[in-house]
């Protein structure tokens, strides 16, 4: 009996073996990270004196994204009378599929920014110090520069300026709401005639706030009809 029992509990332990090395023959190699992360453009702006001196936009090849900035301390105005101390703003962002389009081409159209950015011309005034960054599986690089004649780094120098002014004047509008509604008349009909310049892109990171204005029936009338026509047009933009 007992030598049965060693001759089934010696099968057992062959059989274990077997699949063991079956299973380490076949296992499949962890997957490379850097493989499946998605490749993401950045563009960095540092400019002291400024209300926002640094701020930095990193967006995916989805759309999605982060607006990270340090905004200057504000003082009191004739206009304003409360004033904002200085803060670092941290927000996710998602754009439309068409300017995700349009980055990361031109990335890719300039070697993922390997590349000579900066103008060789003498006496350009000091418009910020610029940093534009590609990393993903089909390369890296980046370039920094103060004045560019790339035309391709022009365009998206601007593109990328256009979404932090429509972030920054988000917050202005957030800012005025919460404290001085009347203020934001004035500062609506700027971002209106910003928006129709093409300076100030993507309405679509400041839907919410755009939203809370329409709803607030303490607003002025006007305000919450340019806010609206505002939605509309990111609705639009999204379709």
């Amino acid at each position: 009996m007992r030598t049965a029992i060693r001759g089934v509990l010696g099968s057992v332990l062959v059989m274990c073996s077997a699949v063991a090395f079956t299973a380490g023959q076949t296992a499949a190699p962890a997957p490379d990270p850097s493989a499946t992360k998605q490749a993401e453009v950045s563009f960095q702006f540092d400019r002291a004196g400024m209300p926002v001196p640094r701020f930095t936009l990193r967006i995916r090849e989805d759309g999605s994204g982060r607006y990270q900035a340090d905004q200057a301390e504000m003082p009191a105005t004739a206009t304003s009378m409360r004033g904002q101390a200085a803060q670092h703003i941290d927000r996710p962002i998602n754009l439309t599929r068409g300017t995700v389009a349009k980055v990361f081409k031109s990335a890719r159209a300039v070697n993922y920014f390997n590349i000579e950015c900066e103008s060789k011309a003498k006496n350009i005034a000091n418009t910020g110090k610029k940093t534009l960054s590609y990393t993903g599986a089909d390369g890296s690089g980046s370039c920094t520069y103060n004045y560019s004649e790339n035309k391709t780094v022009d365009t998206l120098t601007n593109t990328f300026l256009g979404i932090a002014y429509t972030m920054d004047a988000g917050r202005k509008l957030e800012f005025l709401h919460r404290y001085d509604r009347l203020g934001l008349d004035a500062e609506m009909i700027l971002l209106s005639q910003e928006a129709e310049a093409g300076r100030a892109l993507e309405l679509g990171t400041i839907a919410p706030t755009l939203a809370t204005i329409v709803d607030d029936t303490a607003v002025i009338q006007r305000v919450r009809l340019r806010a609206q026509k505002m939605l509309e047009q990111v609705a639009a933009e999204n379709r």
